[in-house]
């Protein structure tokens, strides 16, 4: 099962899908600081630098068979300090790059949190979907019943073509594995908390290059368990 990955960002959403035994074919990112650390742990993946101009031509080299990302939320999000929504947020370009590229399934991530005035909501990204030949299953996940120090709640859409061929997508199973796994824990085993949950340290500035840069990237990431969890409900379904 091969992804691409739209708003990269440092690779949260990859690196989750890549343990749940996804391929990852490619990336788009703008943010240059992201893009080096993309780099550095996909240095065989290939990377465009901006939505707006993906995907270039011959749109068949860049055929997969899931697109996942979670387009820039501070327009949507209802956290305080964030400016006025409009509509040049990119959640438009997401829809179109799914429609170049017919994925068979796709996954996006955004705040549960959001805006009234909000260019992009989820309801209103279902119904993109939906207009592209997609069924949309809309659900949250919270970092917190992975293992993390925060709660992290985010609605994450999970869409596939209606005339795929497969065994689909079904609510039910996707609810039914999710009960599964917070009675009996699959993903969080002792031995890997380690790598899953967050620090704790609150350190100084002194002494780390690119903080501002690393701030923003962990706090704009999907948590890597929450994107791990949904790959394996995909590779069972598959």
């Amino acid at each position: 099962m091969t992804f691409g990955s739209l708003f990269a960002g440092i690779g949260g959403m990859d690196l989750g899908l890549e343990r749940a035994g996804m391929e990852c074919r490619w990336q788009v990112e703008i943010d240059p600081y992201c893009r080096r650390v993309l780099e550095k742990h996909w240095p065989n993946v290939r990377r465009w630098d901006d939505v707006r101009t993906f995907p270039p031509e011959p749109i068949e080299q860049w055929r997969v068979d899931c697109i996942a990302g979670g387009d820039p939320c501070q327009e949507n999000s209802g956290a305080r300090g964030y400016g006025v929504a409009s509509q040049s947020s990119l959640g438009g370009e997401f829809l179109r790059i799914v429609d170049a590229i017919r994925p068979r399934l796709v996954v996006r991530e955004n705040p549960s949190h959001i805006r009234r005035d909000a260019p992009w909501p989820w309801w209103r990204f279902r119904a993109g979907l939906e207009s592209l030949g997609y069924a949309v299953l809309p659900f949250r996940l919270r970092a917190c019943c992975f293992g993390a120090d925060h709660e992290r709640e985010r609605v994450f859409l999970l869409a596939e073509l209606a005339d795929a061929n497969g065994h689909g997508l079904e609510g039910r199973q996707i609810m039914q594995a999710q009960r599964r796994d917070t009675e009996s824990p699959r993903l969080v085993q002792a031995a890997d908390r380690a790598h899953l949950l967050a620090s704790r340290g609150l350190r100084s500035r002194a002494g780390f290059p690119d903080y501002v840069e690393r701030i923003r990237g962990i706090g704009n990431s999907v948590f890597p368990a929450c994107a791990e969890w949904i790959g394996r409900r995909i590779m069972e379904s598959v």
